[in-house]
């Protein structure tokens, strides 16, 4: 009598679960079989909407079909997240996502119009930007250490600004405030151009700002540069110091990053091939080089390390939060 190592139902569902190995990999070597749609929240010209131009302009190349970037800003990002929702489920439609949507709006909001878990897998990491603090080059503030002395001695006349409540400009402003013991008062500005204009004209005390939002006005001699909230200086922008070096405080950092996301529920081998893919494009050095020029640094972890980050930084978001008592409600 012949003896089999699993009984039948085990074999079955066995020889299924190899089915579906096969399947999947069938279909990751067929991906993509139509165009890919990359979808922003971010307006066009924007820095991170530049990197998705970029990425899908070699994804195209490697992938022999078109991947268009697909524009919809406004809302907060939940106009290009819905229609990310109704869009393909197979991969064919990826979206861009920034730290905001999957770590502060599931704090700031009772009533989210998604779900920051269930509704995206993110795949991963783009690239990430740290914040400058920036200030006119007509108010007089030589150094961060000098706008600190200043707020400490004005409580509640000093101001900054940023686009919108919960976002990484507000919220590190308002744990920079809170490091230093200072009491400053937030304004909030429709876009960022009218933010930066504002600092540049004398309008604002300061802002906290990526080099991709406020490098030309920088470059153009209408802002300073006082630090940037990083572990290290910047490549583009060496002579910047950090906050520990100019006087903030020791081992502050405020940054954000983007990611692509496709639907849950995605075969594994075409999440794996569109994520190495992903990973590839973004190794170029002309993508490198062009991260630089944009003050951008690299964010290179692996899938699981980048799931706990996110954990993490979820987790962070909602304490500051509820200390800065911060809502869109």
């Amino acid at each position: 009598m012949t003896s089999f190592p699993f009984s039948p139902p085990r074999r079955a569902a066995l020889a299924l679960a190899l089915l579906g190995l096969a399947a999947g990999a069938s279909l990751a070597q067929s991906f993509p079989s139509k165009p890919v749609r990359i979808i922003t929240p971010f307006p066009v010209g924007s820095g991170p909407e530049g990197v998705a131009r970029l990425l899908a302009d070699k994804l195209s190349r490697a992938w022999g079909q078109p991947v268009l970037v697909e524009n919809r800003p406004g809302g907060n990002g939940f106009v290009a997240i819905d229609a990310f929702k109704r869009g393909a489920k197979d991969g064919h439609d990826l979206i861009q996502l920034d730290n905001v949507h999957l770590t502060a709006y599931p704090h700031l909001l009772s009533k989210l119009p998604y779900d920051a878990v269930k509704d995206f897998e993110p795949l991963t990491p783009l690239f990430k930007a740290y914040f400058f603090a920036t200030t006119s080059k007509t108010n007089g503030y030589k150094s961060l250490s000098a706008l600190i002395a200043d707020a400490k001695t004005r409580p509640g006349q000093l101001n900054y600004g940023s686009w919108s409540v919960g976002n990484p400009v507000h919220l590190g402003s308002a744990r920079l405030a809170a490091a230093t013991g200072t009491d400053m008062v937030h304004v909030i500005y429709k876009e960022t151009t009218q933010l930066y204009t504002s600092v540049a004209n004398n309008d604002l005390s300061f802002a906290l700002g990526s080099s991709g939002s406020t490098a030309p006005l920088y470059r153009a001699g209408k802002l300073a540069y006082l630090a940037v909230a990083a572990p290290k200086r910047l490549a583009a922008f060496p002579e910047v110091p950090t906050f520990a070096e100019a006087g903030g405080p020791a081992n502050f950092e405020v940054s954000g990053w983007t990611t692509l996301a496709i639907p849950p529920g995605l075969p594994r081998p075409v999440a794996d091939k569109i994520r190495r893919d992903i990973e590839k494009a973004l190794a170029e050095p002309d993508v490198q080089d062009k991260f630089t020029s944009f003050g951008y640094v690299p964010f290179n972890i692996a899938p699981d390390v980048f799931a706990r980050y996110i954990q993490d930084e979820s987790a962070t978001m909602a304490t500051v939060i509820r200390a800065t008592r911060s809502s869109l409600d």
